[in-house]
């Protein structure tokens, strides 16, 4: 077994990030080989569509599970990774919505507008997306230098709201067929990561001097 100091000694070396990097890319070389070799199944479109989105959510996990696993593990190396998973959400929610706009809407605009104004999980996800936008743009100490740490801060607790529109979007877009066992994997595991979020807040609040518990 590895112990905890080589792995937050790699984790501060020159090669964490570009192996990291490189393995966030392999969900999207995975879905582009596999259409490239025609093995989507009968519906190449819905598979890179929802491959896509599921991958958002997946990036969602691990970009909220990066703190509690610094604390826990006393990887204090893994902050560096922070951002760079919060840009890969980013990124495959934007591939998301690009592989429905095109491969289900043709680009079209005006049905893509009025597919959202329709159909509720779809306007719930775009909402989502508009709100990782700030975030994103952001993420960079430029802009929190500009900022300023406080409202940096508030700003970026946005994504415990994207969140919770993440999984409300997959939850309606799975309730048609009836298959909630992915949801409530996915539910299960982020409502984990926001309460222990919560937990840590409240516990803060409970530390500073002059403050009931």
């Amino acid at each position: 077994m590895i112990a905890a100091p080589s792995v937050n000694a790699w984790l501060a070396g020159r090669w964490a990030k570009p192996v990291l990097f490189g393995l966030a890319l392999l969900p999207l070389a995975y879905l582009l080989g596999a259409a490239y070799l025609d093995q989507l199944g009968a519906n190449p479109a819905e598979a890179l569509v929802r491959g896509s989105g599921d991958w958002t959510l997946r990036m969602l996990c691990v970009a909220l599970l990066v703190t509690p696993l610094r604390q826990a593990l006393h990887w204090p190396s893994l902050a560096r990774m922070r951002r760079m998973f919060g840009l890969f959400v980013f990124f495959y929610a934007l591939l998301h919505f690009a592989a429905y706009a095109w491969l289900d809407q043709g680009a079209d605009w005006v049905d893509i507008s009025a597919d959202i104004a329709k159909r509720p999980f779809i306007l719930v996800g775009v909402s989502a997306l508009f709100l990782l936008v700030p975030l994103a743009a952001t993420s960079f100490n430029a802009a929190q230098r500009w900022l300023g740490a406080a409202r940096w801060r508030a700003l970026h607790r946005a994504v415990y709201l994207v969140a919770v529109l993440a999984v409300l979007h997959f939850f309606w877009m799975r309730a048609g067929k009836r298959n909630f066992a992915e949801v409530a994997v996915y539910a299960s595991v982020l409502a984990a990561l926001l309460a222990w979020r919560v937990r840590e807040a409240l516990r803060r609040r409970a530390s500073r001097p002059g403050t009931g518990r």
